[in-house]
């Protein structure tokens, strides 16, 4: 399984990284600046539905303003679907409520954790009443001081490599096993549902390089893929430049 999911992601990253270069050549560039890719599959694909932003219980969402790139991704919690409840749609909607407040400018490009915040309470005041919980983590490049600003909550998360090397990574927040720290919305008597508030995220600051490789994800790559060969596949595309 982990040798099937290293060479899909592999195979991914070039195939994406190339369609980025190609797309990119001709645009004038003069400032640093993120080249993203997105890959991902969901655990049932035969009989998945694909919507822009969201892949099974996972969603994520890539967006930028004059000075700042940001990415962010959400890991709905399974358990929900028991009862009835789609466990994709709380986590699609967050990122899709962070999205938006990206492209208007409302938010503060070294504060991802109120992103995450604001995302939340949008998704609170929702007139359609969305249920579930989720993992959430943002990262933003603000090009003003070429610095990374993160902000995570739960076990989704990113690792920073740099020369074959991982230089900065995010921090794992667990209650107990398997029990992440997430976001929670849940249906009227489910009071023991954990519930953590956004400002609980533990959240980063660190300066990047051109050439600097960021991979953003979700626990389904950390607890599939061995971190060597995540960085093996990661260095493969390293200080390659547009």
């Amino acid at each position: 399984m982990r040798s099937w999911t290293t060479r899909w992601l592999s195979r991914a990253l070039h195939q994406n990284w190339q369609a980025a270069s190609a797309t990119a050549e001709n645009k004038p560039r003069t400032y640093s600046r993120f080249i993203s890719v997105v890959s991902g599959f969901p655990k049932n694909l035969a009989q998945s539905k694909y919507k822009p932003g969201k892949m099974g219980d996972d969603a994520w969402f890539i967006a930028n303003t004059k000075t700042a790139d940001v990415l962010g991704v959400a890991d709905g919690v399974g358990g929900w679907r028991s009862y009835g409840i789609d466990p994709g749609e709380f986590a699609m909607v967050l990122m899709r409520n962070c999205e938006r407040l990206v492209k208007f400018s409302r938010f503060d490009p070294i504060k991802p954790v109120n992103l995450i915040a604001s995302g939340f309470r949008e998704l609170q005041d929702n007139r359609k009443c969305i249920l579930g919980s989720s993992t959430a983590c943002i990262v933003v490049f603000n090009r003003e001081d070429s610095s990374i600003y993160t902000a995570n909550i739960g076990d989704s998360g990113f690792i920073i490599v740099r020369k074959g090397e991982i230089v900065h990574r995010s921090e794992e927040q667990q209650h107990y096993f398997n029990t992440p720290f997430q976001l929670s919305l849940p249906p009227p008597g489910h009071t023991d549902v954990l519930s953590d508030r956004p400002e609980s995220a533990n959240t980063t600051t660190f300066p990047v390089c051109n050439g600097d490789v960021i991979l953003v994800a979700t626990d389904g790559v950390f607890d599939n893929v061995p971190i060597k060969l995540l960085v093996d596949t990661l260095q493969r595309v390293e200080n390659q430049t547009i």
